[in-house]
């Protein structure tokens, strides 16, 4: 048995979590979520907890029985608490700014790089820290790499965008010959 897959998720107060046909909805204080369940695995809800099983012992239903219950976790943590991802700007004269739900970069190219965000992510931004905010993980992790993306940070000087907790190796360089 799938050692994450086999797990119960707890289900927090203010967290409601239905079940039609082949999916999961998910609605708590910070909005709704859906998932979309493989017709061969099962989500029940037991009491104050969700159990996800799988019809055989197949090699493509243990990798979905994992992944499933993955997917729906994430669902109730995300409508319930939220995801965070924060960014650091390191570089002379680099900066971001946020006005009216846009994200303007200076980065060093000749001009400032506009990001508009999709639905459901918030931007926040105090010149060098960048914070990205939603309810859904995978769309914070995708918009957070877009964002790095636009000045992946650079080995020699370490100039660039990078997550907060990212460690970044610095080159030496070139020495000089005698």
């Amino acid at each position: 048995m799938s050692r994450i897959g086999k797990n119960p998720i707890n289900i927090p107060d203010g967290v409601k979590v239905t079940f039609q046909d082949s999916t999961v909805q998910v609605v708590g204080p910070k909005g709704q979520l859906e998932i979309i369940v493989h017709p061969d695995i099962t989500v029940v809800q037991e009491d104050n907890t969700v159990i996800v099983t799988r019809a055989s012992d197949s090699r493509n239903h243990r990798a979905l029985h994992g992944t499933i219950r993955q997917l729906v976790s994430n669902a109730i943590i995300g409508v319930s608490i939220g995801y965070t991802k924060e960014l650091l700007i390191k570089g002379v004269g680099y900066q971001a700014t946020v006005e009216n739900n846009r994200m303007i970069l200076q980065l060093g190219y000749s001009h400032a790089i506009i990001f508009d965000p999709p639905d459901g992510i918030t931007l926040d931004a105090k010149r060098t820290d960048i914070t990205v905010f939603g309810i859904d993980k995978q769309l914070v992790g995708e918009v957070s790499a877009k964002i790095r993306s636009f000045r992946k940070p650079e080995p020699y000087k370490g100039k660039g965008i990078r997550y907060k907790d990212e460690y970044v190796r610095i080159k030496q360089g070139k020495t000089v010959g005698s």
